[in-house]
């Protein structure tokens, strides 16, 4: 196992957001989302739902579809978990999910997407509600873009739209008014 391991920290939650993987911030700041991506992601929390990162926080599980801080690749940037990597770690995505038995899951990123099902073109499933199964778990799956700065998608339309949309579509599901 890698070291070391980023969690959310013990929320009770129907709603799990899951990302692809700590950058080499998070670590050091010992939470996921804590720093560019976290900075965005909370504003669309903010914009969204009204809601502060650490109402955000508190509100919502925070998993990932790898734990640890993969490396960076060979030319810079954060290197994208392994297939090995992912596999390792998918035991405790579906321990989570048994766990808490979402209601509603939010992956943010094709990785995070891919995880739950075909991942494809952002703008073929950013902004819709799929209904899902995972370790024995039906629950609705609303995907996110995922909020680098290196991504532009949501900056840009039909992006910033369907980001809208999807934002909308949480807002108004049964599993966020707790």
């Amino acid at each position: 196992m890698c070291k070391p391991v980023v969690s959310g920290g013990p929320v009770m939650s129907r709603v799990i957001l899951v990302g692809q993987a700590p950058g080499d911030k998070e670590p050091k700041m010992g939470r996921p989302f804590a720093w560019t991506a976290g900075k965005t992601l909370f504003k669309w929390f903010e914009q969204g739902l009204g809601w502060s990162e650490a109402e955000t926080r508190s509100r919502i599980y925070f998993a990932a579809v790898c734990r640890c801080f993969p490396g960076k690749k060979a030319g810079g940037g954060d290197r994208v978990p392994s297939p090995q990597e992912i596999e390792e770690c998918s035991v405790w995505l579906d321990r989570e999910i048994r766990i808490l038995e979402p209601a509603l899951v939010l992956p943010v990123g094709k990785l995070a997407i891919s995880q739950f099902q075909e991942a494809g073109k952002l703008d073929a499933v950013i902004g819709k509600t799929f209904r899902c199964r995972r370790a024995g778990i039906d629950f609705d799956l609303i995907p996110l873009p995922h909020p680098s700065g290196a991504s532009p998608w949501h900056r840009m339309e039909p992006g910033r739209t369907l980001l809208g949309n999807a934002l909308r579509a949480i807002a108004c599901h049964p599993a966020i008014s707790f």
